[in-house]
This record gives C-alpha cells, sequence and structure tokens, in this order.
C-alpha cells in the first residue's frame, strides 16, 4: 500500500503545463506558496540521451544534448531546474510523456536525482501528445498505463534507492462512472498518488470542469482505500479555491493550471490577495533573467500575464532582447545572457539572408523577411528552455532562500 500524502493542510499545486510550466514560472510559484510544482511534459526519447551539467552560475542543473546535431555548437538545454529551490527543497515533480514502460523507465533514471517525483501524463488531450500513444491516449489503454506505472515504481520508486513517489494524472472518462474502474487498477500499481482532471478528453478549457459530487466522491473513497493521495484539477483559480474544494470533498488537495498561467499569485490565497498583473509580470521578468530562461519562451508567457488592453501588450510583441523587454517594464537588464545572444544571432542571420535574397534579385523573398525556418526547427524553439547550456555569469538576487519543506 501507497503511503498518504499530508492531508492537513491540503495541497495547492502548479499543474503541468506545456511551455507555460518552465522555470520562472515554477519559481514563481515556489515563491508565492505553491507547495510543489510540476515541470511541463517531457517526452521519453527527448531526456534518454541528454547529459546531466551543473550550471553554477545561475544554481541550476542542466539536462542538454546537442544543439542540431551540429559539431561546435553549444548544446540545448532539454530540461533545467533549480538546485536549492527545486531540488534541494523536494519540490518539483518530473511530468513524463511515454508509451512505453522500458523507455518510462530509461527516462526517469536520468532525472530521478535531482527531481521530488516522477508524474505519467495520461491526461493531455493535444495531439503532440497522443499522437504516440502519450497523454489522454492511454486512458484507452489502461492496461499500458497500469505497466508504465508499475514498471516505474519497481525501479525508482520508495522500495528503491532513488525513493522517489510515482504519480499519474488522467481525465474524466464517458460516461464519467466508468473512471471508477480505471482509478481502481491505477491505486494497485504503488503509485503515490492521483490527479484527476475534472474533464473528458474532448472537453475543451472553455467548458466547465464536472463537480459531481457522485464522481469525486467516488474517486476519493477509491483512492483512500487504497492510501493513494488524491489531487484534483479544473477551474480551480485560487488557493482559497483549492482549499474550499479539498475540505468539501476529503482531497490531498488541487491543481491550478490556466489562472496560474496568467497570475502566479493566485497561490497566495484568494482572490483579493492576486497582485496586479504589472507587479508580477516585473517579477517575472527579472526571475526569467536570472534562470537565463530561453527569451521566445519568456514572452510567450509574459502573453499571458499582461493584460491585452494594455499598451506594454503591443510593445513585447514587438520586443527581440531582454534589453528591449526590460525599457518597457523599467526593470534592470542583466547583461550576458545567452538567451540574448542567441536572439542576436537569429537576427543576423535573418538580415543576411535577405541581403542574399536582394542580391541575387529575389524581391520577394527580400520582402518576406528571407529565408524562412523549415518547420522542424520552429518546433525545437517554442519550448525553448535555456538559450544555451553555459549560461552567463548572473547570480540570482532575491531567490536563493530555500521554500521551506512541506511538513
Amino acid at each position: 500500500m501507497a503511503s498518504e500524502l499530508p492531508r492537513k493542510p491540503p495541497l495547492c499545486v502548479l499543474a503541468p503545463m506545456v511551455r507555460t510550466g518552465e522555470l520562472p514560472t515554477r519559481l514563481l510559484s515556489l515563491k508565492y506558496g505553491a507547495n510543489l510544482v510540476w515541470g511541463p511534459e517531457t517526452v521519453d526519447k527527448a531526456i534518454i540521451g541528454s547529459t546531466r551539467t551543473p550550471n553554477p552560475a545561475i544554481s541550476c542543473t542542466d539536462f542538454t544534448k546537442p544543439s542540431n546535431n551540429k559539431p561546435g555548437e553549444v548544446p540545448r538545454v532539454v530540461f533545467r531546474t533549480h538546485t536549492v529551490l527545486e531540488t534541494a527543497a523536494r519540490k518539483l515533480i518530473f511530468q513524463l510523456g511515454t508509451a512505453d514502460p522500458a523507455l518510462a523507465v530509461d527516462a526517469a533514471r536520468v532525472v530521478v536525482r535531482d527531481v521530488a517525483g516522477i508524474g505519467v501524463n495520461a491526461g493531455c488531450p493535444k495531439h503532440f501528445s497522443i499522437h504516440s500513444g502519450m497523454g489522454a491516449a492511454l486512458l484507452q489503454t489502461p492496461d499500458l498505463l497500469c505497466e508504465i506505472l508499475t514498471s516505474l515504481v519497481k525501479a525508482v520508486g520508495p522500495e528503491t534507492e532513488f525513493n522517489v513517489p510515482i504519480s499519474v494524472k488522467i481525465r474524466l472518462l464517458e460516461p464519467h462512472e466508468k473512471t471508477f474502474g480505471l482509478v481502481e487498477k491505477l491505486v494497485k500499481t504503488g503509485i503515490e498518488h492521483l490527479t484527476v482532471h475534472m474533464r473528458t478528453t474532448p472537453m475543451r478549457p472553455r467548458e466547465p470542469a464536472v463537480r459531481d459530487p457522485q464522481i469525486i466522491r467516488g474517486i476519493v473513497k477509491i483512492c483512500r482505500e487504497a492510501g493513494v493521495g488524491i489531487l484534483v484539477n479544473g477551474d480551480i483559480d485560487h488557493r482559497a479555491a483549492s482549499d474550499y474544494l479539498s475540505e468539501q470533498y476529503d482531497l490531498d488537495g488541487c491543481m491550478i493550471a490556466r489562472a496560474a498561467e496568467t497570475n502566479p499569485s493566485c497561490f497566495i490565497g484568494g482572490e483579493k490577495d492576486v497582485k496586479p498583473w504589472l507587479e508580477v509580470a516585473k517579477e517575472f521578468l527579472t526571475t526569467a533573467m536570472e534562470v537565463d530562461n530561453h527569451f521566445s519562451n519568456t514572452k510567450f508567457i509574459l502573453n499571458h500575464i499582461v493584460d491585452g488592453k494594455n499598451q506594454k501588450f503591443k510593445q513585447i510583441t514587438s520586443a527581440k532582447t531582454y534589453k528591449d523587454m526590460c525599457e518597457i517594464f523599467e526593470v534592470g537588464h542583466l547583461p550576458g545572457l545567452s538567451s540574448d545572444v542567441e536572439v542576436v544571432k537569429e537576427l543576423k542571420k535573418k538580415t543576411e539572408a535577405v541581403e542574399k535574397a536582394r542580391s541575387g534579385g529575389n524581391e520577394s523573398a527580400a520582402a518576406a523577411g528571407g529565408v524562412t525556418p523549415g518547420k522542424k526547427a520552429k518546433k525545437q524553439k517554442l519550448r525553448g528552455v535555456g538559450g544555451q547550456a553555459e549560461s552567463s555569469k548572473n547570480q540570482q538576487q532575491g531567490m536563493t532562500q530555500a521554500v521551506p519543506m512541506l511538513s
């Protein structure tokens, strides 16, 4: 029987979110009171074969791979964790995308010493996750899902030298009562806890999450009898709402996703405790620079934090570097960021491509901005974690105090 999660007080944690759940969001969520943070889904094959690279300049540990297989290129960061605030504080859960028990184990062994737990993604409905049988596709192959979980428990779970809890995040099945059978199978695999997103796979975020007391209490009952912790996710806007729902249904806690994406200070308390977006945006930008987060990722997340009606929203759209962003938000710029160097390189390449097109008489290509990178290259940059493995000499200020351990 798996050990229980602490039940008092209930947990309020950051949900796994692709792109949004990178290091700056996780650190800010912890600072504002999140008990645990889930990283973005990382596919097993992406992390397998990566090199664990200490990055003391920013108090981080990077997992890197060769950049585009080009000799002499600085390795790209696949995953980055903060050595003090996440690893030492035991606050980070690694969200694993997988559809293969052996690959899942190989991937977990790469990061297991730097995380507080391994979470299997069996709930994401998006194509990039389900096209290879991962994410919500695993709900249709419950025996495979159970085999993945059992393999992870045996390889890196509490009874092994690694001693990390294994968890899984699922969605409701249709009809909802069908979820009970799946949960009964999952709690027998040795997992530490289960998270249920209270929506079915076809449901979109704009559709209200299911709040059927019979369904929630039925899931809780199964978990309680098995000694497995239970968290829920869906339409939870702040810690006060999380605490209320946890008390109402005897939950171990709740996950917050979209509300944390737009304002991580939602972990402080109730709606009135949420900090103004401008204050949060400035703090996010500073944190992103301190951990040398990839500029494109920082820009993407700020687009969610900043009020769309404010003039700064349009300004950040045209920002090309961290220096540009710092001028918009009137915060101090940290020089020498590797992400800025990469952005400048890309701008230089684009300029050279335009000049080459013009010299060759290809005015249409020049007008379009030169040669457009292929789709594969574009996708690789969308989720960029860090500009490079070797970060500049930027010691973190105001982010070095470890988050207290859970009692």
